[in-house]
């Protein structure tokens, strides 16, 4: 069976049709028909649709992250962001993953901080839902809100939170046509499009941070290595201490910034 499903997805231009099938097969050992629930999740796979969409769940960090059709995968390079995170973090006792979609990093944090209350946010009701499943074991120190950016905490947060981590749309509108095919099609158009130069979002948030940031309190934003320098200079105008941190490796960029000693 698994060569045959193998040969289905090599067919289909699958580079790794191998280690996906093997993923396909145990995402099916336990179903009453795995024949057909199997042929139903390689022709979803064959037709395009990202491998973590078919069998339900991404891997990041280490963790399983459940995901599904209209949700964005988590990115292996958006793991430099959340090891950051935890660096500047340890002490943290309020962080809020924002722009969340399936609340990777909210999860991910709430597992690597247990002393931390986390909240996830984002626009998106049907990301959401899984944010809710993800941060299910954490349901005693852990919110999930729906809104736009800053508009979705509640009050009793402004001033106080330690750590702020943001994986908003960054891509260039222009630039969404050379998206990889999956991502264009089965990809929510609002977590990847981020205006006109790609930092719309970005912007809004280090404007908006400072008076949501307890003081020395961080805001992490995953960016791209040629939009670094000027949502440096848009944390700086927002009174933020800022760096850029890069790992070459995962080719991932993140934009630093510090609330002053007296907050804001």
């Amino acid at each position: 069976m698994t060569e045959d499903v193998v040969e289905r997805l090599r067919a289909a231009g699958c580079v790794f049709a191998e280690d996906e099938a093997e993923l396909l097969v145990q995402a099916v050992k336990d179903e009453v028909e795995p024949s057909s629930r199997l042929a139903a999740l390689v022709a979803r796979r064959c037709a395009g649709e990202p491998l973590e969409h078919v069998v339900g769940w991404a891997e990041f960090c280490g963790l399983r992250i459940a995901v599904g059709p209209g949700v964005f995968v988590p990115r292996r390079r958006s793991e430099f962001l959340v090891e950051l995170a935890l660096d500047l973090g340890r002490e943290a006792r309020a962080i809020v993953d924002m722009c969340c979609g399936s609340a990777p990093f909210a999860t991910v944090l709430a597992t690597r901080l247990p002393r931390a209350e986390v909240h996830a946010a984002d626009i998106d009701a049907g990301q959401l839902e899984y944010a809710r499943r993800n941060l299910g074991p954490f349901a005693g120190r852990s919110r999930v809100h729906e809104g736009d950016l800053f508009e979705a905490l509640p009050e009793r947060l402004r001033g106080s939170v330690d750590l702020l981590v943001v994986n908003a749309p960054y891509v260039p509108t222009g630039a969404i046509a050379t998206l990889p095919a999956e991502a264009r099609a089965f990809e929510p158009l609002g977590s990847l499009d981020g205006g006109a130069d790609g930092l719309a979002v970005h912007r809004r948030v280090a404007a908006e941070a400072p008076a949501w940031l307890a003081a020395r309190g961080h805001l992490l934003i995953e960016t791209s290595e040629a939009q670094a320098e000027p949502m440096l200079e848009a944390f700086g105008e927002a009174g933020l201490k800022a760096w850029i941190a890069q790992d070459q490796e995962l080719e991932a960029t993140v934009v630093i910034g510090r609330q002053p000693e007296s907050g804001s």
